[in-house]
């Protein structure tokens, strides 16, 4: 997959058949898409492309608004948009003067004189420009006379309830990271530099990597303790991972703390890949260390036989 980290950086194409959007989780919403993409380039001897729009547009048009958080960093949505095939990946950077563009404008600026749109395939509800003035009806109104093809994709539902980015996030906030990767098609995952603790997990038996997660917009799940999976260079270990402020020790700082099963290596400096699993249970503050050890025992053996699942 190719990356253009603006549209001037793009060669507009014979038949291109694109979407557009923030795409934030590629959830399977978002695949349901990307597969319709995939379906008409194939068919039309055509090249996919996918617009997309950072910093995510509500961290530019709200700056003051610091609650969103996001379940994906640009890096790791190029990989998973990789993964599903996409052919060409257009980030247009969001700025407020870009914010200003209408929605006809967006259309001749970008979908026709940059890509070469012949096709756009777009999710239910998608609205684009200038105070979100574009929709499909107008798409549709204008796309005969400018060459290109209109399509909406329905609204994708799952049991029956809508996916979307928000009610993922809202799941992980919760803790609920099994809800999470039922509508994101996998388990969420999170990377992280490994930087120096106080090392109390050593002394109870139980050494952990301490991560710091560089994206301050990334969304960490709620406190608790779960089951994960870690990727340490091309291998991958099963482990248990702590999020919370340490209450046991008096502790102030939120931390991520991941001990990882089966393994002794000095990794200081290195980045590692969590996913998440299953919640084991919410933090809790324990009379005493001793106590905290205990807990942890028994926390080890519920993730082990989560992991087995």
């Amino acid at each position: 997959m190719k990356i253009y980290h603006s549209p001037g950086d793009f060669t507009r194409l014979p038949f291109a058949v694109v979407t557009s959007g923030t795409f934030d989780g590629v959830h399977l919403g978002h695949r349901k898409i990307l597969d319709r993409v995939k379906e008409v380039a194939q068919r039309h001897g055509g090249e996919t492309v996918v617009i997309t729009f950072w910093p995510h547009p509500r961290l530019v048009l709200k700056p003051e608004d610091q609650t969103l958080k996001l379940l994906n960093t640009f890096e790791e949505k190029a990989e998973l948009l990789k993964e599903q095939g996409i052919q060409h990946l257009v980030r247009i950077p969001f700025t407020k003067e870009f914010s200003q563009l209408s929605s006809l404008e967006f259309i001749h600026k970008i979908l026709i004189d940059a890509i070469g749109t012949r096709k756009l395939v777009i999710g239910y509800d998608h609205h684009f420009g200038k105070n979100r003035e574009g929709s499909f009806e107008l798409l549709r109104a204008n796309a005969p006379a400018l060459g290109f093809d209109v399509e909406e994709i329905p609204a994708q539902d799952i049991d029956h309830v809508t996916v979307s980015s928000s009610k993922i996030r809202r799941a992980l906030e919760s803790g609920d990271v099994t809800t999470a990767r039922h509508f994101l098609g996998r388990s969420y995952s999170i990377s992280g530099l490994v930087v120096k603790g106080d090392k109390l997990g050593r002394v109870m038996g139980y050494p952990t990597a301490n991560l710091a997660i560089e994206s301050h917009f990334k969304l960490v799940p709620a406190d608790g303790i779960y089951a994960v999976r870690v990727l340490h260079g091309d291998r991958w270990y099963g482990g248990m991972l702590y999020i919370g402020n340490r209450p046991t020790v008096n502790g102030i700082k939120r931390t991520i703390e991941v001990n990882i099963f089966d393994f002794d290596s000095d990794i200081y400096g290195e980045t590692l890949t969590v996913t998440f699993e299953q919640l084991l249970r919410t933090d809790s503050k324990f009379r005493d260390l001793e106590a905290l050890k205990q807990q942890l025992h028994l926390d080890k053996q519920l993730a082990l036989e989560a992991l087995k699942r």
